[in-house]
């Protein structure tokens, strides 16, 4: 068992953890025609809009309810019911996710209240949800913000109905990007099931070229309509601990039986997760997936060479960290170091001795003397730094292209990560030999 530690540095040093509403914004930004509303200053927002835009290259549409000096003092009530009335006016969109910030979580503004007396002023749009998620940046990371929301739109959204016995819901944690919902809802559909996933970032922040006219929300996502029919699913997969909280709501709203994956990524890890769906659907593995585990198995056979007895430092949110993690392991990598950016239970589960809830100054001490690291694009300075590659993952990740399509998830995903890091490992083998065969000819 893992021993959890937290830094105990009055400042951080290149951080690592993102903002709560950024996590929010994310988690809000996969459902279908939507408005992520920052009850916040504009520079708020600015910030979430810059990180987002950067990692998927793509238009995210956000809002604020802008707060200046006066507001922030006399209360912003009047803001939020502007902002919304403005977004109907402008932008229409089915739904309102507002979040809030550290500015309006400090002074202590009653959105629930604020929220209530809108309704009984405008009755008219009794039909928009307006989802409220509390998000202070002064505590939590992008992983609990992101869990916040994802637990307030099914607190909030799904109804009553009769249980469809081929539905699953799908809880899709922050480790998943588009790539992996859209390989998961795949895998999902193989076993004639049929998934609702909430989250779905496969259809929203994929990066496509729409057919329609400019819209100034989500163009895709999961719908209202998807979201009023989960309460009629037989069951929910919880993908991530981070994800145990909305399962939980579900079951408690709706009676919903859950099972928590705490990843997909791995032999193991996607055994279970395919033994599952084939009990929910009585129906065997398709062959297809049976094919993609033999083809994952030699992969670990052509990998392992590389991978063996290697440090590996790692500095990512906590679900991303287990599941990445575990997956070295399993390859016979050694976990150097683990810093992580929030308390969650999954953290004493590692494959480590000591995970340090701390930043990326943090991780470089820490990570002196390893043959990889692992971690988002701020870890580039520490790359340099120590002269060690750095392998890109969680988020942001603004020095490459194609975040929204990559995939580490399932048989094929895993593949494609080992077959990533494997070849950044080979490189570095082949420079060591080089730098060897140079130095005993300057000798001789």
């Amino acid at each position: 068992m893992a021993t959890v530690t937290t830094s105990k540095k009055a400042v951080s040093v290149n951080p690592l953890k993102l903002s709560q509403p950024l996590g929010a914004a994310l988690a809000f930004l996969g459902i279908k025609g939507i408005m992520p509303l920052f009850h916040g200053s504009q520079g708020c927002t600015a910030f979430a809009k810059v990180i987002l835009v950067r990692h998927f290259s793509e238009a995210i549409p956000l809002a604020t309810t802008a707060m200046n000096e006066v507001t922030s003092i006399l209360g912003g009530e009047d803001n939020i019911e502007q902002a919304i009335l403005t977004q109907m006016e402008k932008s229409k969109p089915e739904i309102i996710g507002l979040l809030s910030t550290a500015l309006t979580e400090t002074r202590g503004d009653d959105v629930e209240r604020v929220l209530k007396n809108f309704r009984q002023n405008h009755p008219e749009l009794d039909g928009l949800p307006v989802v409220y998620a509390s998000t202070p940046d002064f505590k939590g990371s992008l992983q609990d913000g992101f869990a916040t929301a994802v637990e307030q739109i099914v607190e909030e959204v799904p109804r009553e109905g009769e249980v469809k016995p081929e539905q699953v819901t799908i809880l899709a944690g922050s480790f998943l990007g588009p790539g992996d919902v859209e390989e998961l809802k795949e895998i999902v559909e193989a076993f004639g099931l049929t998934p609702i996933v909430v989250p779905d970032l496969s259809t929203s922040m994929d990066g496509h070229l729409s057919e329609e006219s400019y819209n100034a929300t989500t163009a895709g996502g999961t719908s209202l309509a998807q979201l009023w029919e989960v309460g009629s699913s037989a069951f929910t997969i919880a993908l991530g601990e981070s994800m145990r909280g909305a399962a939980k709501i579900l079951q408690r709203r709706f009676g919903t039986n859950y099972q928590i994956f705490k990843s997909l990524t791995g032999l193991e890890a996607m055994d279970d997760f395919l033994l599952q769906l084939s009990q929910l659907s009585e129906c065997p593995v398709p062959e297809k997936y049976r094919r993609q585990r033999r083809q994952l198995q030699d992969a670990m056979l052509d990998n392992h060479f590389f991978f063996g007895r290697k440090q590996v430092s790692l500095a990512l949110e906590p679900d991303l960290l287990y599941s990445t993690a575990w997956c070295l392991k399993l390859m016979g990598a050694e976990i150097q170091a683990a810093v992580t950016t929030t308390r969650s239970p999954i953290l004493e589960q590692l494959p480590v001795e000591t995970v340090v809830i701390g930043d990326l100054g943090d991780f470089e001490k820490l990570a002196v003397g390893s043959d990889l690291l692992i971690t988002n694009s701020h870890g580039v300075l520490v790359s340099e730094n120590l002269g060690i590659p750095l392998y890109r993952q969680g988020m942001p990740i603004y020095d490459r292209l194609g975040n929204g399509q990559r995939c580490s998830i399932g048989y094929r995903g895993t593949m494609q990560l080992l077959f990533d890091i494997g070849n950044l490992l080979f490189e570095q083998e082949e420079s060591k030999i080089k730098a060897r065969q140079l130095s005993l000819v300057s000798q001789q």
